[in-house]
């Protein structure tokens, strides 16, 4: 089946979501501890990626939770230079994988529509989509605003393919996540590529997918 559309995952398969996200809390840590938070720095980054862990990677409160928790109020002198240190790293660090842009480009220039399926709340997304310069690529952008289900529910898939107006074996889609993004899109019957450039963790596999990226730019060799 001739692919007509490549809809990808956001974070770890467009941006190091991960990379930005530990050397942005780490300046954090640094500056709430400058500030007077009473724990050492490992201690303190572990815990607030315990909380990511629980509550969720996009939680944006994290940080008053650490605080309440192990200081047992909210110090707002402490909470501010964290969020400031965390903002001006995050800002610095947000960039897409070697590659992206110009492959957009030449997808685009073949005729392909493009579309991001990410569990990331709209707001977010955008933020990061219109940061990097890139939103004007996608015919679709699917967040978890749009059907309040993670993938690999059927859910984003169905939306995306609902605005894309295509069969779903007509779609190749692009993820990091084996669960989440490869085993989500073959039960909806489409095409998926795994990018495993962008996987920072081991995941069991519970299918394969039917393309391997070592690199974004390897997308040109499959459509």
């Amino acid at each position: 089946m001739i692919i007509k559309a490549v809809l990808l995952d956001l974070d770890n398969t467009l941006v190091d979501f991960v990379k930005m996200k530990r050397n942005s809390v780490h300046a954090a840590v640094q500056a709430m501890r400058k500030a007077g938070l009473k724990l050492g720095e490992k201690e303190a980054f572990e815990k607030i990626f315990a909380i990511y862990e629980k509550y969720g990677w996009e939680d944006q409160k994290a940080f008053q939770k650490l605080l309440h928790k192990t200081q047992g109020k909210v110090d707002y002198k402490i909470l501010a230079h964290g969020i400031l240190a965390y903002r001006k790293e995050k800002a610095g660090h947000l960039v897409l994988y070697e590659g992206v842009k110009e492959a957009l480009q030449k997808l685009k220039g073949k005729g392909l529509k493009l579309g991001i399926v990410t569990d990331a709340p709209k707001l977010q997304a955008y933020t990061r989509l219109v940061g990097l310069g890139v939103e004007d690529y996608f015919d679709v952008i699917v967040c978890f605003d749009d059907t309040k289900e993670k993938k690999p529910s059927r859910m984003p898939f169905a939306a995306a393919v609902s605005k894309l107006g295509l069969k779903p074996e007509e779609i190749l889609f692009v993820g990091d996540s084996f669960h989440k993004d490869i085993s989500g899109a073959e039960k909806f019957g489409m095409q998926t590529a795994w990018a495993k450039y962008g996987k920072s963790y081991d995941e069991n596999r519970e299918v394969e997918p039917d393309f391997v990226l070592e690199k974004f730019g390897d997308l040109l060799k499959i459509v």
